[in-house]
């Protein structure tokens, strides 16, 4: 059996065909080639068209199906990864009632304070294990007060990923694990919360059903599966979001197992058995996709809203005629801490772990005679890195302290400077694999539909493709420079 994964990013669409039984990657491809347009109209504020989503994984699958030829006939489930905490209203004719706000839209974070306010902080952080902030939940309650004449012509909500699979297989439904990254579930409870619902005045039926991220959550009707050139009835049989997925595709599903992406946003995705939160909610803690009442698996995430999306608007100011590894190569050229320049990558809506607060980007000790465009390439990763050390400092709060961090061969994570300064600054080995979030959700369709038996046989195919050692001998250095960063961070 072949298997198709869907990663329904914020930046493209990306489709991957995997060989069941090797695990081979047998077709992928993304559209679209430049990055998909993110509307913002205010600023903080961030949206997307769903059907530029639907458009792109047509574009992706199409591809697929090209390379994967007459094989296209023996892909037998699909999974699907999105992009989290997004939010997508349809009214009772399916019908998008407005465009999607998205994970790195800033416009909810006072909606989000308030409600910490009135629903309690207690009961927030001990029962919600975040703070409602500006996650899904709070969006729509935006939407309710600023918006009341389409919010009460919704049916109802969904996460992109819920979205995608609706447009699929006609089915509404959500998973567990969705309704924790909306900030919606009580984890003392099992269940929706109550006290959330009630504050905010939605009526329960506005959510769609939940369902396990493990499981045949409908078929593709031939309507459907001959626009996709798909086979008919084929099953949608896991959904996660981006970064659960991100662990899945590295086998991160045990506690103390921690996984990283640096994409548009960067991602530091530890697992635990525990119900611990941050008192700040400076990192948040989800059901993971593997969480089960008499198994425990929670998600304890943070996220860095600036990270290759610095590195992509340093590539267009500095004249787009680079690509990203000649970037690399000259970054290499500068020595650490980039001759006194450093960047703050804090310009990509309200960051989490700074309180919710959206401080911009900032460029200090720039000098016309001493800086170059290498000097921006270096300092801008060597912030990221920095960036991510600064969280991680407030993750070991919750127990998340990684002597190995994985990550899929990827994006920054392509970089030798990014690699080598995030595994010194760490003290964590940093180890590459061979894979991407929608050959990741290809596996996880292969588990819900039950043709994989056990997680050995999912993950056959997975292969450490790369390894960094922290060393010893730039430490100093680095810690050095990060402490002149991180006292600039905080009088910011």
């Amino acid at each position: 059996m072949l298997l198709l994964g869907i990663d329904i990013g914020s930046s493209s669409v990306k489709a991957s065909v995997i060989d069941g039984e090797s695990g081979k990657t047998l077709a992928s491809a993304f559209y679209p080639s430049d990055e998909m347009k993110i509307i913002a109209e205010k600023p903080g504020w961030a949206e997307q068209d769903p059907e530029t989503w639907w458009e792109n994984l047509k574009a992706s699958i199409a591809d697929c199906n090209r390379q994967l030829g007459s094989k296209k006939a023996e892909i037998g489930a699909v999974g699907i990864s999105y992009q989290m905490h997004g939010l997508v209203a349809i009214d009772r004719n399916r019908k998008v009632l407005r465009p999607s706000i998205i994970w790195c839209d800033s416009r909810a974070v006072e909606t989000g304070e308030l409600a910490f306010k009135a629903i309690g902080k207690e009961y927030c952080l001990s029962s919600l294990l975040n703070s409602p902030g500006n996650f899904t939940a709070a969006k729509l309650g935006w939407v309710k007060k600023n918006e009341p004449e389409l919010f009460d012509n919704i049916y109802k909500i969904m996460l992109p990923g819920d979205y995608i699979a609706m447009r699929l297989t006609g089915n509404i439904v959500t998973s567990y694990t969705g309704l924790s990254e909306g900030i919606f579930w009580d984890f003392r409870e099992n269940t929706v919360s109550a006290k959330l619902m009630e504050h905010f005045g939605f009526d329960p039926d506005i959510l769609p059903e939940p369902q396990a991220s493990f499981s045949e959550q409908g078929s593709l009707p031939g309507s459907i599966a001959d626009e996709l050139g798909l086979p008919e009835g084929i099953p949608v049989s896991y959904r996660a979001g981006d970064q659960p997925n991100n662990a899945l595709s590295l086998n991160v599903l045990d506690p103390g197992e921690v996984a990283a992406t640096a994409g548009t946003s960067g991602v530091i995705y530890g697992v635990t058995d525990q119900k611990k939160f941050d008192p700040h909610s400076r990192v948040n803690t989800f059901l993971h996709v593997n969480h089960s009442r008499t198994d425990p698996r929670l998600g304890v995430l943070l996220c860095i809203n600036g990270t290759g999306i610095l590195n992509s608007w340093l590539k267009r100011i500095t004249g787009n005629q680079l690509s990203y590894n000649e970037m690399n190569d000259l970054a290499e050229k500068i020595q650490p801490g980039s001759d006194g320049l450093s960047i703050m990558p804090f310009g990509n809506g309200a960051e989490r772990m700074l309180m919710n607060r959206d401080h911009g980007a900032r460029i200090s000790g720039l000098n016309f005679n001493r800086h170059s465009a290498p000097h921006l390439f270096r300092a801008g990763q060597e912030g990221i890195v920095f960036a991510f050390r600064y969280g991680l400092d407030i993750m070991k709060e919750t127990g998340i302290t990684p002597s190995v961090i994985r990550a899929g061969a990827a994006n920054m994570f392509q970089s030798k400077i990014f690699r080598e300064t995030l595994s010194i600054i760490t003290g964590a080995e940093i180890h590459l694999y061979n894979t991407d979030g929608s050959a990741g959700a290809a596996r996880g369709a292969g588990l819900g539909c039950g043709y994989y038996r056990s997680r050995d046989e999912a993950f056959r195919g997975l292969q450490t493709v790369g390894v960094t050692h922290p060393g010893s001998a730039k430490s100093g250095l680095y810690e050095d420079i990060y402490a002149g960063w991180k006292e600039a961070l905080t009088s910011m």
